[in-house]
C-alpha cells in the first residue's frame, strides 16, 4: 500500500512556469498518456505495483518531483489572478507570527486581523489582512493600528504564484522550493521549512490500476 506521505509532485506548463501540486495519482496519469514534456527535479520516486499475470514482472513506474507538462503557456494567465486568501496560507505568509507583538504561535492561537477594520470600509484582501494573537487582535478591536496605538512589524503583501504554491505545500521539498524560490518576490518566505521522503513507495496494484490501468 501507499505510505501515507506520499510527496506532491510539482507541475509546470510547458515554458516552466509552476502551475499546481499533483498527486502521485494524477502525476502518473501523465507519464502513461504522454503529455510530460521534461523534468527538473533531483528527486525520483518509483511506485511499484503488482506482479503481471502475463509476464510475470512487478509493474513499476518512477515520477519526478518537478515535471512539466505539454500544452499552451498559463504564466499569463494565472498572474491575472489572485490568489484565493484563507487564514492557512495567511498564517504562513506571516510565518506563523503576531504582525503586532512579534511572537509565534500555532495557527490555532492566531486569528484573521483587518488593519482597517470591516466596519470602516476596510476589505478582505492580503492587502489589508495579517495574523495576529488573540490579545493583540482583542486590544485592536474594531480600530485602526493607529487608535489602537500598535505598530504592523511588516507590510502584508498579495503571494504572487509562486509564492502561493510554497505556501500551499506543507510537504515540500528541498528541489520543488529552490525552483519556486526563483520566482519569489519576497524575502521573509525564504526560510520556509521543507520536507524529505523516501524515493520508493509500494501501491496496491488494483488501485493503481483504477487510475492508469495494467502497467
Amino acid at each position: 500500500m501507499l505510505r501515507t506521505k506520499s510527496p506532491y509532485i510539482l507541475r509546470l506548463d510547458v515554458s516552466g512556469f509552476p502551475v499546481a501540486w499533483t498527486s502521485w495519482e494524477e502525476a502518473i496519469c501523465l507519464y502513461v498518456k504522454g503529455q510530460v514534456a521534461w523534468e527538473a527535479g533531483e528527486h525520483a520516486f518509483s511506485f511499484r505495483g503488482g506482479t503481471s499475470r502475463l509476464t510475470g514482472k512487478r509493474s513499476s513506474i518512477t515520477v519526478n518531483s518537478i515535471v512539466a507538462v505539454h500544452g499552451n503557456s498559463m504564466s499569463k494567465r494565472i498572474y491575472r489572478q489572485t490568489p484565493h486568501l484563507n487564514n492557512r496560507e495567511l498564517f504562513r505568509r506571516d510565518n506563523g507570527m503576531c504582525m503586532y507583538c512579534g511572537q509565534s504561535f500555532p495557527d490555532g492561537a492566531l486569528t484573521r486581523d483587518h488593519i482597517i477594520p470591516r466596519s470602516k470600509g476596510g476589505k478582505d484582501i492580503w492587502t489589508n489582512v495579517v495574523a495576529a494573537c488573540r490579545r493583540c487582535n482583542g486590544l485592536k478591536g474594531g480600530q485602526t493600528t493607529d487608535q489602537a496605538r500598535l505598530q504592523l512589524l511588516a507590510i502584508p503583501f498579495v503571494p504572487n504564484p509562486a509564492e502561493y504554491l510554497a505556501l500551499k505545500n506543507r510537504r515540500i521539498l528541498m528541489d520543488q522550493m529552490e525552483f519556486l524560490k526563483k520566482q519569489f518576490r519576497h524575502d521573509r518566505l525564504l526560510n520556509m521549512k521543507v520536507s524529505h521522503f523516501s524515493v520508493e513507495n509500494e501501491i496496491d496494484t488494483n488501485r493503481l490500476n483504477r487510475f492508469i490501468g495494467p502497467l
